[in-house]
């Protein structure tokens, strides 16, 4: 007698996140309740979808927190890699699969170095930075870890709308640069808003005795913004498409340095 296999349900939902819908497939419920819960506010009912992912759960294992990160391209596949997933992506044929256990840290960071590829090649990137709009105009706040990112994302007036207090994500849109809410949370632990607004300008956070903004020369300006810039690849390409991303960027957008005190006062000064 021939042996019966019981077709298991294919189950899926597309993530987009600056306009790029990325699709999800799984066969554990449980796992895409977790995603559905995870970003929320970022899960669309599109049909289309610009990537496609298979995620294989395997079972949970003692993974190296502080693995580093791989992400490297032979023949037009590209192999991601850390102490808690693998991953291949094939930008040709708009696929790939991930190999994880059911958290939602895993494809979290999957999700962010597909998008830093796909940006690099556009002249966008993601940047450790908060982000918000106020009167229809976007606010980059960038710094290291205890720059106040989420401090100034505190301290936000409720006329501000709220984009990221960790990952900001740019995109190039002629004549400027455009900013896009992520679900990418930092210390907040609250979901950007799913909305964009041309940039008007980046602050690099320091903490001091006042609150004062000063200009920042273009040269000292792209050097800030790539100490910031999310990026993984070991590919020269787009290393160098990176680095001029940056330059064009502080030459279309004011950058100035904000020193300021953790109060509300602070926003009195800003945008």
């Amino acid at each position: 007698m021939p042996e019966l296999t019981a077709e298991v349900e294919r189950l899926s939902l597309v993530i987009e996140i600056g306009d790029m819908p990325v699709r999800v497939h799984t066969t554990d419920s449980q796992f895409l309740s977790l995603l559905q819960d995870r970003y929320a506010g970022f899960v669309t009912s599109t049909q289309q979808a610009e990537i496609e992912f298979d995620v294989d759960l395997t079972p949970p294992r003692v993974a190296d927190p502080y693995a580093p990160v791989r992400v490297t391209q032979r023949r037009g596949r590209w192999t991601l890699e850390r102490g808690d997933f693998r991953a291949e992506w094939e930008p040709a044929l708009r696929t790939g699969w991930i190999r994880q256990t059911a958290n939602p840290y895993s494809i979290d960071a999957v999700l962010r170095i597909v998008h830093t590829l796909v940006l690099a090649r556009q002249g966008g990137f993601l940047v450790h930075s908060a982000s918000a709009i106020r009167n229809g105009k976007a606010l980059l706040f960038a710094g290291v870890s205890e720059a106040g990112k989420t401090t100034i994302s505190r301290l936000a007036p409720p006329d501000v709308t709220l984009l990221t207090d960790e990952i900001s994500y740019v995109r190039k849109q002629d004549p400027g640069y455009v900013a896009y809410g992520t679900p990418f949370t930092g210390e907040l632990a609250k979901l950007g808003e799913n909305v964009s607004a041309p940039i008007f300008a980046l602050y690099l956070l320091a903490k001091g005795p006042e609150n004062r903004i000063a200009p920042i020369a273009p040269g000292e300006a792209a050097r800030s913004l790539l100490a910031n810039l999310l990026f993984f690849a070991e590919d020269e390409e787009l290393v160098q498409s990176i680095f001029h991303a940056a330059f064009d960027f502080v030459s279309r957008v004011p950058v100035s340095r904000l020193t300021f005190v953790p109060d509300a006062r602070v926003w009195e000064l800003i945008g």
